[in-house]
């Protein structure tokens, strides 16, 4: 069972905030779009849709993979996709003002270059629509798929991120048997091997039973990958079919990986409970061109 959250899990909202959630999700239902800020529950959904950022959920609501700690619905899809998401991406960008779009999607095995050709088209419709707008593609593994990461590149993206999501020895219960750890890390390295000048970035969860060394070890992969932007932050279960808490991680203990992880030589780290991979993710690409 999951530990009673503490007081630091609390999420302050604002007028101002709920005012732009408010345009957004009209934004949203008028061009039929979903995002991830939803389908996963994400706690800081108020904060950065106020801030003009947002993260656009591709290719669907279902996905084909089962991992223990998201909410998002599991199935094996038809093998169609809605070609006329891009337009509708990036023509919402531009209505919405956005000054940072964050792509997602789920995960789908179904198709053969794993939606990668999807990513791109809507990566160059954003550039289209909301030529101001940075734009980060937070990808899935695409199977290991070396091709399609190039499709992804190619288009263009401000940074690229795909996530580890847990440590090691973890990986085999947090995550879905096909996302390994190693895969993970592979699609990070390659992603460098392809574009050497593109930042990437990457995300844990912590508070899933995970040690110290175990953190470290993490870290020490990620940069081996040449990661240049990490994202710490606390696992919230989403709802009670998803994995327990097993532990609250305090603020401080955020604030000591923080500069851990600077000092390994990370352009920027984002590191605090409500931290999720978009989290603040305008300001952390402007903190890691200005370094």
């Amino acid at each position: 069972m999951d530990a009673l959250k503490p007081r630091w899990l609390q999420v302050p909202v604002s007028g101002d905030s709920l005012s732009a959630v408010r345009a957004m999700r009209e934004t949203l239902s008028e061009h039929g779009l979903r995002t991830v800020c939803t389908s996963a529950r994400c706690p800081n959904l108020p904060t950065c849709w106020g801030q003009k950022t947002a993260t656009f959920l591709l290719l669907g609501a279902t996905c084909t993979r089962s991992c223990r700690f998201c909410a998002v619905a599991t199935g094996w899809p038809d093998g169609a996709i809605d070609a006329s998401e891009p337009e509708r991406v990036g023509r919402a960008a531009a209505a919405l003002g956005l000054q940072y779009v964050v792509l997602t999607s789920v995960d789908r095995d179904d198709l053969p270059d794993g939606g990668s050709s999807h990513f791109a088209s809507t990566i160059r419709a954003v550039t289209r629509h909301a030529p101001m707008a940075r734009t980060e593609a937070l990808i899935p593994d695409f199977g290991g798929n070396a091709s399609a990461l190039g499709t992804v590149v190619a288009a263009g993206p401000s940074i690229l991120g795909h996530n580890l999501e847990t440590v090691e020895r973890l990986t085999p219960r947090v995550r879905d048997p096909k996302a390994t750890y190693a895969r993970s890390l592979d699609v990070l390295k390659t992603a460098k091997r392809i574009a050497p000048g593109l930042p990437t970035k990457s995300s844990l969860l912590l508070g899933l039973g995970e040690t110290a060394p175990e953190i470290e070890q993490a870290l020490d992969d990620l940069r081996s990958a040449e990661v240049d932007v990490l994202v710490l932050g606390q696992y919230l279960r989403p709802s009670p079919a998803q994995l327990p808490v097993v532990r609250h991680v305090h603020p401080d203990e955020f604030d000591a990986w923080d500069v851990y992880a600077r000092g390994l030589g990370f352009g920027a780290v984002v590191s605090g409970p409500l931290v999720r991979t978009s989290f603040r993710a305008h300001q952390v690409f402007e903190e890691l061109q200005c370094g």
